[in-house]
């Protein structure tokens, strides 16, 4: 992995459904990902069997749901959701950003 990210020089993965993601950085232990939401698109709630994750948004705002609690959150709130822990989002608006790090790195996303 290259020990230095340019964000204009890599280009976004299109997840389908108004989702894509740019993977800043991993080791074996940890990772750090940018996903971009168009307004309504929806990263559905889901568990991780080994994956702690914090979610950050750095732009827009979501509607995230963690265990059933559901809560607004705007730029600069963030999210916890340890490992087998139902969590998912809804992008409120057009552009909103999550930075998502996890713990171990995610090798499905390699």
């Amino acid at each position: 992995m290259n020990p230095f990210f340019i964000d204009e020089n890599t280009p976004w993965d299109d997840l389908g459904d108004g989702l894509k993601r740019k993977i800043v950085a991993y080791t074996d232990d940890l990772m750090l990902v940018l996903v971009h939401f168009e307004k309504g698109a929806i990263g559905a709630p889901h568990t991780h069997e080994i994956h702690d994750q914090i979610g950050y948004v750095a732009e827009g705002s979501f509607e995230a749901e963690i265990d059933g609690v559901k809560k607004v959150l705007v730029k600069g709130d963030a999210y916890n959701a340890p490992k087998m822990t139902m969590h998912g989002a809804v992008a409120l608006e057009e552009g909103s950003i999550l930075i998502d790090v996890f713990t171990p790195k995610r090798a499905d996303f390699l």
